[in-house]
């Protein structure tokens, strides 16, 4: 199956460059903001987040009178991000030095590694790094007056949250509430793919934000030519029997298998992995040193080098993590199948392709795995996502499920599509002669943004909206075209906004719907040039850019892509089940009625040749469509 996105980049060299002071181009724009004390840092995987926040400590350490600095990370294996760096040797002027006792991303209980927090604390070393619980853990052992004048940095920063029962959120606020502490936050997405806030509004206007976003990292790379997006859908119950289309051992390899949770499980996740195995050829021999698997693959005999971080007794995962930490070549290892690790802050830099089997928890999850393939090296000048999902079936009793979590995986293109593409500038255009300037667009009617808020969302939080308005249940519902676009753009987009910031006026609210709109549009449009002019195809038609108005652009609806996107990759069938699957949660009938309307369903179908259609003119046709789905919903529920 085609790619539903492939996005090609200039290879500029500028995010991989760096400066005097060893610095990328985003760890410089970073480090313009290191005297703030609250800052969060919002970047894409492989952009250097780590070390970004090594030259920020330093500099606070050094200069700014912080007299500790301590480092949380989500889990063990991410540690390793922050090992000792010589970074002089660029021309920084300091190292970035942990010592070993410090380092608590390590094998061992939690009860010494708090006893070493806390001694930590207590003397005069000065960095520490350790993982969320281990941080959790150690602060209920200490009063947040310990961390005066510390640095505490927290990366992956969307694991906090602002539900009471989240320790790492509260344990967050409650240290900038009765303490002179330093924060830094970092992230490759502050969406957390629930309704829950990472922040509330009024600690979240603490920190000020650094955003460096995915087209500038990308577009900045020296050998990463192209990322592609695509989508599998298997049919028959087991993915198993789909591995082999789609797994290709020539290209490096992360495999995530499905959570033992999910529906596309077998509930034996070992046996899961001896199938993929199985499916590549034959285990030859597991290293004893590396606890790697090498695998003869049946086709030419070439021995594969396999991680297998499902199987999770410690003493071999800890093995294979510590292998992990030191791959140098691409000749170290082929092929990562995991569960639940290897996602976020996995740096395997050779990795070509991320493999992922059944819709994952939240557009984060997705957006981490992505950034797993997404690193510069220059074994690749293409890196590819593929998620394996299983096509809904009218024969399924889970089919709402099974069409929710294939609408859920189709919004992820078009957020990637969002994230992937460069940012427009979006001005009133004043009259027929106001011309747009370089990277601007001009539009009739638009209300540019007044409020300081609204600039700022626009500048670090856009993309996170759009995350939050497509993953909306009421918003899932309208991608099949079920919605109008007016009401896409004016009821439901704007809902969102007010829900997300209940800080915003009505005219805020309208300014910022304006840009979402234009914004979401424009990034899934076609354009052509005709001459010095430009266009932007609307509602299937070319409109010359100069013409533009938002009246116009609130009649398209800005996720039609998402239409397109299932009409080419599923069947007409199964497109079918989806709409009726979506019209079968807003159809409110009773049995009486839908017993009555069955024999003048049967009628119509006979005189007609072909059932009620849901869209006819005629209301009553339409309403026999409906009683037509409503009893295929109550059959499937009762399993007839």
């Amino acid at each position: 199956m085609p790619n539903l996105i492939e996005v090609t980049y200039q290879q500029t060299g500028h995010s991989t460059s760096i400066n005097e002071f060893g610095m990328r181009e985003m760890q410089a724009r970073a480090f313009e903001a290191r005297q703030n004390q609250y800052l969060l840092l919002k970047a894409p995987p492989a952009s250097g987040k780590s070390r970004a926040l090594m030259f920020i400590a330093l500099d606070k350490l050094h200069h700014q009178g912080v007299k500790k600095a301590i480092i949380a990370v989500p889990e063990r294996s991410i540690g390793a991000s922050f090992r000792s760096t010589a970074l002089s040797e660029s021309g920084f002027f300091a190292n970035w030095t942990v010592e070993p006792k410090n380092n608590l991303c390590t094998p061992g209980g939690d009860g010494s590694k708090v006893k070493a927090f806390v001694d930590f604390m207590a003397g005069d070393d000065k960095i520490l790094v350790c993982t969320h619980a281990t941080l959790r853990f150690a602060c209920e052992a200490m009063e947040d007056e310990v961390f005066n004048n510390c640095l505490l940095a927290i990366d992956e920063f969307h694991h906090v949250s602002a539900d009471g029962d989240n320790r790492l959120g509260y344990l967050l606020r409650s240290i900038m509430q009765n303490s002179t502490a330093h924060v830094v936050a970092m992230t490759g997405s502050y969406f957390r793919g629930d309704s829950v806030p990472v922040l509330l509004p009024e600690d979240e206007s603490r920190f000020t934000k650094v955003t460096y976003n995915y087209y500038e990292q990308l577009n900045g790379y020296t050998y990463l030519k192209s990322l592609g997006i695509g989508y599998h859908f298997y049919t028959g119950g087991k993915y198993l029997k789909a591995i082999p289309d789609i797994l290709d051992t020539d290209k490096k390899t992360i495999l995530h298998i499905p959570s033992v949770r999910s529906g596309e499980a077998t509930q034996d996740k070992y046996n899961e992995v001896d199938q993929i195995l199985e499916s590549i050829g034959t285990v030859a021999f597991q290293d004893e040193a590396t606890g790697l698997l090498h695998v003869k693959r049946r086709k030419d005999g070439k021995i594969i080098k396999v991680a297998d971080l499902v199987f999770d007794e410690p003493k071999a995962r800890d093995r294979i993590v510590s292998f992990l930490r030191n791959v140098k070549s691409p000749d170290d290892l082929d092929l990562i199948i995991a569960l639940g690790m290897a996602k976020e802050g996995f740096d395997w830099s050779f990795c070509e392709h991320a493999l992922t089997v059944g819709y994952r928890g939240s557009l984060t999850e997705i957006i981490q795995i992505i950034g797993r393939c997404t690193r510069d090296s220059s074994n690749k000048t293409h890196a590819q996502f593929t998620n394996l999902i299983a096509q809904p079936d009218a024969s399924d009793g889970l089919v709402r499920l099974s069409v929710n979590n294939m609408l859920k995986a189709i919004t992820c293109s078009l957020l990637m599509e969002q994230v992937l593409a460069p940012t427009f500038k979006f001005k009133t255009k004043v009259s027929d002669d106001d011309q747009a300037g370089p990277g601007e667009v001009k539009i009739k009617g638009f209300k540019e943004p007044k409020s300081k808020r609204v600039k700022e969302i626009l500048d670090s939080d856009l993309q996170d909206l759009k995350a939050q308005i497509l993953q909306d249940e009421t918003m899932l519902k309208a991608l099949p075209r079920s919605v109008s676009p007016e009401v896409i753009n004016k009821v439901l987009i704007p809902k969102i906004i007010k829900i997300r910031y209940p800080d915003l006026n009505e005219e805020d609210v309208e300014s910022l719907r304006q840009h979402v709109v234009a914004d979401s549009v424009f990034k899934g449009s076609e354009f052509k040039e005709d001459g010095n002019k430009k266009f932007i195809k609307m509602a299937g038609r070319f409109v010359n850019i100069n013409d533009l108005h938002i009246d116009l652009i609130d009649q398209i609806n800005p996720f039609q892509a998402a239409y397109e996107i299932l009409s080419k990759s599923v069947t007409a069938g199964v497109l079918k089940l989806i709409q009726e699957t979506i019209a079968s949660t807003r159809i409110e009938m009773t049995d009486e009625e839908a017993l009555v309307l069955w024999p003048k369903i049967k009628e119509f179908n006979r005189i007609n040749g072909r059932a009620p259609n849901l869209e006819a003119a005629d209301p009553i046709e339409v309403r026999m469509a409906e009683a037509l789905i409503y009893i295929k919903t109550q059959r499937r529920k009762e399993g007839v």
